[in-house]
């Protein structure tokens, strides 16, 4: 038996915008009409050898084009892309929420979806009949869904709420249960949406560690998102989508890469080739700026254990001037994470001759927290006060933090917030107590 258990093949889906008729209202023969000469036309763009669904109107709109991969049963796959990218069209297709206007998506296993929030539910329903629907739905048997369904209502935390209709629950309720039953009711493919993200820290933390257990059992998780550090620690393999094209599928960390560098225009270098473009003025320009490893290769991928450094390449013009580099360091959310100007004291506080200088600051290892770091590359004299040029997007790159090492994260899964993430030194003294004595009378 393969162990291929998702495979789609060219999906597009086309939907159709505002109204392709004017005047009154279409007639049910006006539909039937339509729908088979829609179907000829299809089968005729094949006979020709023309694909179906690649024509383009005013009216219509590619939500996805020519989409193919393969998924093996076991696998974490991360999707992301911008809004708009086809990502939650993708998931419908491959629920069969919707079919897609040409290609196909072959699924062997038995799926459950979260695409939104009360998906699958029914708001007159209470949560308890609601879980039992939708084990029915999945094919279970009643005594299976008995089986997990105290699981699922201590994992959703809303046993108070169970024989109410999910209809009165807030939509933080409605979230927990659905989630709760996607899971464990012991899917074979578990396609979960963006709609994690209205759930709170905590919340977000079990759903994680649950998606991570479900892979480990040799189910298959599709995850789409747009936080890359969840992606990137959850996932082993990533699909990017632009504009509803496969852009790129691969390790997670290097795609996550290559979506941030494309989001924010910038990469592990950036070289300016003329110095009369670059930026600075005519006592200094700046002709460089790279991110390596301690091995020396430029890259825009860095497990938060190891040292990277910032390099900073530029050209003197002009004598005279203790020119200071320095750098600047934002988080993906535009935070100041730290400010680092040049300490070498082979150069401090002494004038540069003309010449080509390169100047690196390095960034110890298990310093930093997960994410994506924005460089911004400077340089200044104190006595006179100059800023000779300040290039704040020069360069980016994105630090990695994975379960399976040793960082600060320890075997935590959950959201870690803050800007640095340090590897400290923990130290524990068990203290023997002694036995307890009986009471005396």
């Amino acid at each position: 038996m393969s162990d291929i258990a998702i495979r789609a093949e060219r999906i597009s889906k086309r939907y159709r915008i505002g109204r392709t008729r004017r005047g009154g209202y279409e007639t049910l023969r006006d539909r039937l009409s339509w729908a088979v000469g829609a179907r000829l036309q299809r089968v005729g763009r094949l006979l020709r050898g023309y694909p179906t669904g690649v024509e383009q109107s005013e009216n219509t709109v590619w939500a996805l084009r020519d989409v193919s991969f393969e998924v093996r049963r076991g696998e974490r796959v991360g999707i992301i892309g911008r809004n708009g990218a086809g990502k939650s069209t993708l998931l419908k297709v491959l629920s069969r929420i919707t079919e897609p206007t040409f290609g196909f998506a072959e699924v062997r296993g038995r799926v459950s979806s979260l695409l939104e929030v009360g998906t699958g539910f029914h708001p007159e329903l209470t949560g308890r009949e609601n879980i039992y629907l939708n084990g029915a739905i999945l094919g279970m048997k009643r005594r299976e869904i008995r089986y997990k369904f105290d699981e699922i209502v201590a994992f959703a935390e809303v046993d108070t709420y169970i024989d109410t209709p999910v209809k009165y629950y807030s939509s933080g309720m409605q979230l927990r249960l659905a989630f709760a039953v996607a899971a464990h009711l012991e899917p074979e493919i578990l396609l979960i949406d963006e709609v994690l993200a209205v759930g709170d820290a905590g919340f977000q933390k079990k759903c994680l560690q649950k998606m991570e257990g479900v892979g480990a059992d040799g189910r298959i998780v599709l995850f789409v998102s747009h936080n890359m550090p969840a992606i990137t620690r959850l996932c082993q393999r990533t699909i990017l989508l632009s504009e509803g094209r496969l852009s790129h599928d691969g390790p997670s960390y290097q795609v996550a890469s290559a979506y941030l560098k494309d989001g924010l225009g910038t990469s592990a270098a950036r070289e300016w080739n003329h110095l009369s473009g670059a930026p600075g003025n005519d006592v200094v320009r700046l002709r460089a700026v790279r991110i390596r490893l301690e091995g020396g290769q430029i890259t825009d991928a860095v497990d938060i254990r190891r040292a990277v450094g910032v390099e900073i390449e530029y050209q003197v013009l002009r004598s005279g001037y203790a020119l200071c580099p320095y750098y600047t360091l934002d988080n993906e959310e535009g935070v100041r994470v730290f400010v680092a100007l040049d300490q070498d004291p082979a150069w401090r506080r002494r004038p540069r001759p003309v010449g080509h200088y390169v100047s690196t600051g390095w960034i110890p290892g298990n310093l930093l927290s997960e994410g994506t770091m924005v460089v911004g590359a400077a340089m200044k004299t104190e006595e006179p006060s100059l800023l000779h040029f300040y290039e704040p997007d020069a360069a980016a790159f994105q630090v990695i933090d994975s379960r399976d090492g040793n960082s600060a994260r320890g075997d935590f899964s959950g959201h870690l917030p803050g800007i640095v993430r340090p590897l400290l030194n923990w130290t524990t003294r068990f203290l023997q107590t002694s036995s307890p004595t009986s009471s005396q009378t």
